[in-house]
C-alpha cells in the first residue's frame, strides 16, 4: 500500500489501494474479528472449504445504517460454504458511512486497512472481488465499486439509496435488487433512478425488484451470489 499524503489523497478520493497478493500467509477457515480495533472492528468469515491453493472469490459486506459487521454479513453467510467465498465485514467509523455524513475519508481508510489484512492472509481470486451492501451500505458499495473498479469485479447494490463515486474507475459488473413496496428507500426515488442513469454510462447491470419492504429476501441473495459467480 502507498503511505502517507499519497494514501490519504486517494482515500478522500473513495480509492482503494490493497490488493490480492500472489503470496498470502495460509489463513485457516473460521469467524474472526478484523482485529485492527479495540471497537468498531469488523468479522471476516472464511468458509470451510478454504483451500490456500484454490484462490477463494473474495466478498467485502458494507452493514446498512446504525449497523456492525455482523449486521453486514447476514445477507450473504448463509451461502458462504455452499458457493466457497470469503466475507470481509467492517465496522464503519460512526453509525453509517462518511460519505453519507460528509465527505470520504476515514472509513475508505478503514476498509483499506482491512482488506490489505485479509489479502495478506487469504489467497483471493483477483477475477471475483465484489463490494456488496445493503441500504447505506448499497450506496457506499455502488459509489466505491465505480470508484475502484480496478479492484472490484463486481458490484452488489441491495436497496441502495444514491451513489456518490468521487471518480470512475473501470466498469465492474453491478446488480442491483430494491423492493417495490420498500417505505425506507421509495424505489421511484432510488434505484428506478440509479439503474438507468448507471445503463447510460455504460455499465452491465443485472436489476431485479421485488413484491416486498425494506429487505433482503433469500431468493434474491441467492440470485445475486449465483450471478457474482458465473459472470
Amino acid at each position: 500500500m502507498v503511505a502517507g499524503t499519497s494514501a490519504r489523497a486517494a482515500h478522500a478520493q473513495g480509492r482503494l489501494l490493497a490488493r490480492p497478493k500472489e503470496n498470502a500467509v495460509d489463513g485457516q477457515p473460521g469467524s474472526f474479528e478484523i482485529g485492527l480495533e479495540r471497537e468498531r472492528d469488523g468479522i471476516l468469515y472464511v468458509p470451510k472449504s478454504y483451500d490456500p491453493d484454490r484462490p477463494a472469490p473474495f466478498v467485502l459486506a458494507l452493514h446498512g445504517a446504525g449497523g456492525s459487521g455482523r449486521n453486514g454479513l447476514q445477507p450473504l453467510l448463509p451461502l458462504a460454504d455452499r458457493f466457497g467465498f470469503i466475507l470481509l465485514s467492517p465496522d464503519a467509523r460512526l453509525s453509517t458511512w462518511d460519505i453519507i455524513h460528509d465527505e470520504y475519508g476515514p472509513d475508505v481508510a478503514y476498509i483499506d486497512r482491512a482488506l490489505e489484512k485479509a489479502f495478506s492472509r487469504f489467497s483471493v481470486d483477483a477475477r471475483h472481488v465484489v463490494v456488496e451492501g445493503f441500504s447505506d451500505g448499497a450506496s457506499y458499495a455502488l459509489s466505491l465499486g465505480i470508484a475502484n473498479g480496478d479492484l472490484f469485479s463486481h458490484v452488489i447494490a441491495f436497496s441502495p439509496g444514491l451513489m456518490a463515486p468521487a471518480v470512475q474507475i473501470g466498469k465492474p459488473r453491478i446488480f442491483i435488487s430494491h423492493g417495490a413496496n420498500d417505505p425506507t428507500l421509495h424505489i421511484d426515488r432510488t434505484s428506478r433512478t440509479i439503474v438507468p442513469r448507471l445503463e447510460r454510462a455504460g455499465y452491465n447491470v443485472t436489476y431485479e425488484e421485488f413484491a416486498g419492504g425494506h429487505a433482503v429476501p433469500r431468493q434474491i441473495a441467492e440470485q445475486a451470489v449465483d450471478w457474482f459467480m458465473t459472470s
